[in-house]
């Protein structure tokens, strides 16, 4: 009796630890271990934990998400953490890790400051001409909810949005084509952080 309850509680943790799936979608037991062993410990068992360092997973785009993470693998983007989590990751292990993270719904962070998000704002849709800084609704349109192939930036934490900035403007991130890089190196701190900050309040 006491083993039966043991397997029923457990049962009942996992099915709440992880959210449901469409038939055939399901994470094979495999991607479930990966996230367990691997992806809880920095972005959290649904995606939602993040850092300056690490993303908030939760709701971003198939797509994408598999896109950063054979990147990572291939050696196209670098980590210290992800080159080796990734290292030994297939094709299908990817495809559904992403599908995972991306049912997970998004959360939105309150406004700490005002200023710094309607500044932020305004340089997302109206971009900074003088300085050659392109609009950000162009490719990632106006709920920031991005493309296929290119990023939802709605509701990611401000201090990693900034951080990707930083690094798209140093070259130090390369694997996502030029305009990034260009677009990054227009903006000065205080104008990045303003970005990040408008960007993370939105859902």
């Amino acid at each position: 009796m006491k083993l039966k309850n043991a397997i029923v509680s457990s049962t009942v943790l996992f099915v709440i630890s992880f959210p449901s799936f469409p038939l055939g979608a399901e994470p094979s037991r495999r991607a479930l271990e990966i996230i367990e062993s691997r992806c809880m410990l920095c972005h959290g068992p649904e995606g939602e934990r993040g850092s300056r360092t690490y993303p908030r997973l939760a709701a971003q785009n198939v797509a994408y998400l598999e896109k950063q993470l054979r990147d990572f693998r291939d050696g196209r983007r670098t980590s210290e953490a992800m080159t080796g989590l990734t290292r030994d990751l297939s094709d299908r292990d990817i495809s559904q890790l992403a599908e995972y993270f991306s049912k997970n719904p998004p959360q939105s962070r309150p406004v700490r400051n005002a200023v710094e998000a309607e500044l932020g704002k305004k340089i997302y849709f109206e971009g900074l001409p003088a300085a050659g800084v392109s609009a950000c609704v162009a490719c990632h349109g106006n709920d920031a909810h991005g493309t296929t192939e290119l990023p939802r930036l709605a509701g990611q934490l401000p201090s990693y949005i900034e951080d990707q900035l930083m690094k798209f403007a140093s070259r130090e991130r390369t694997n996502d084509g030029s305009v990034m890089n260009v677009i990054a190196a227009g903006l000065n701190g205080s104008e990045r952080r303003a970005l990040g900050v408008y960007l993370g309040s939105l859902q």
